[in-house]
């Protein structure tokens, strides 16, 4: 195979472990809620990399910043600190409830780190019968062995051979369920993993008897309480992360996605309690913390944690709901539109239930990006910094891609 050949999509089939199945085309650039593929067409963004891009694409103040970064520091392992990890760091403690900061690169290793968290937190304070994790059906926490089987969909975690042990599912927003998962394990349970919106499984928020009853039960039984905010966090819904609308405040919070803006940055943010048992060498990574990606963090986190920004995420979620409800009179392509800010789900009905895979691809043939969250439910998760003249015409893009799905089902 020549190096020289053409790169096109039919490559990916020859070369890449086939995990994936992406689209036709293969996009080349980006500016802003838009991206251009190898032929030059333009799609408006309403994926935004799976709630990944929250500046949209090459915002200037972030390659501004990877460029100057670049001309410093790389690379120093965790043998040292640096200094764009420690004021990232600094941001990261100063806004939320959190007391220590640990960085890797994604989120599922900050679920990771939180889930080991707990549990050696447990083995220290109570000892090791104290282990049990509580979490919800068809959660999604990652692809570790450990946050796979957390998040509870076999889908994803059958066929690897043993699984981790003392991890308890209970369906989510149901209180009773949890209360009796808490009565069953009595005093062994560590910890109890939450999404506050569950993103992978439909867009479905939590309620907030849900969340109240999990701090309660928390609390009581002296388990940590995990948020996991690695979609819902740095903006997503009109806050800062999620929880600081919900009324409860975690022991452990987990983030990713915004908070590199598209470069790969994860946290785990806990209290000076919970971090002591973190001694060194208990827990690591090579990269974490690198500067190239907590400089890129700190730019993003000062853009996105400012008053404008955030109201402006809740403006043009009134911007999406009604333009949504409009298609909606016209279509009855789906039964219930929901979530908050700029994570917004479209549960689909009719001809059209269960096949989200099927809109997706139609929404990419009329120029537009948008996501699957399960087999009957459209997920949108545009650029927090979305122009509303993306907004509408993405609308009008979406509209188009649904209705000549339902035009082909006549």
């Amino acid at each position: 195979m020549s190096t020289s050949a053409p790169v096109t999509r039919a490559l990916f089939d020859d070369i890449m472990v086939p995990c994936f199945s992406p689209a036709s085309f293969i996009p080349v650039r980006g500016s802003g809620a838009r991206v251009w593929d190898q032929e030059n067409r333009m799609y408006i963004d309403f994926a935004a990399g799976v709630a990944v891009s929250a500046l949209g694409h090459c915002h200037p103040a972030m390659t501004a910043t990877l460029e100057a970064q670049s001309k410093k520091l790389w690379h120093v392992s965790n043998w040292f600190t640096n200094e764009p990890a420690l004021r990232l760091a600094r941001r990261l403690v100063e806004n939320t409830f959190a007391e220590r900061v640990f960085f890797c690169n994604s989120g599922a290793e900050a679920n990771e780190a939180a889930l080991k968290l707990a549990r050696r937190y447990a083995h220290d304070t109570a000892g090791p019968q104290k282990m049990q994790i509580i979490s919800t059906t068809n959660a999604f926490h990652g692809r570790t062995l450990f946050t796979v089987t957390t998040g509870g969909q076999p889908k994803y975690s059958s066929g690897f051979g043993p699984t981790p042990e003392g991890i308890t599912h209970v369906p989510y927003n149901d209180v009773a369920a949890l209360q009796a998962a808490f009565d069953q394990h009595s005093d062994n349970i560590c910890a109890v993993i939450l999404e506050t919106i569950q993103g992978e499984s439909g867009v479905l928020p939590a309620s907030e008897a849900f969340l109240h009853v999990a701090r309660h039960l928390c609390t009581r039984h002296k388990a940590l309480l995990i948020l996991d905010e690695v979609q819902t966090g740095m903006g997503r819904t009109g806050v800062l992360f999620s929880y600081m609308n919900k009324g409860v405040t975690p022991d452990i919070l987990t983030s990713a996605k915004g908070l590199g803006g598209g470069f790969p940055l994860g946290a785990m943010l806990t209290t000076d309690e919970v971090a002591r048992v973190f001694t060194p060498g208990t827990h690591g990574t090579t990269y974490g913390g690198n500067p190239l990606a907590c400089a890129v963090g700190e730019v993003v986190f000062d853009i996105i944690n400012t008053p404008q920004l955030l109201e402006g995420v809740k403006t043009r979620h009134r911007l999406f709901t009604a333009g949504l409800k409009d298609i909606q009179q016209r279509l009855l392509f789906c039964k219930a539109i929901r979530g908050e800010g700029l994570l917004i789900g479209c549960e689909l009905e009719g001809s059209l239930r269960g096949r989200s895979l099927d809109v997706v691809g139609a929404a990419g043939k009329a120029g537009l990006l948008v996501l699957a969250a399960g087999a009957d439910v459209v997920r949108l998760a545009p650029p927090l910094i979305i122009d509303e003249e993306d907004i509408r015409e993405g609308l009008a893009r979406f509209e188009k891609a649904l209705a000549d799905l339902l035009t082909q089902q006549r």
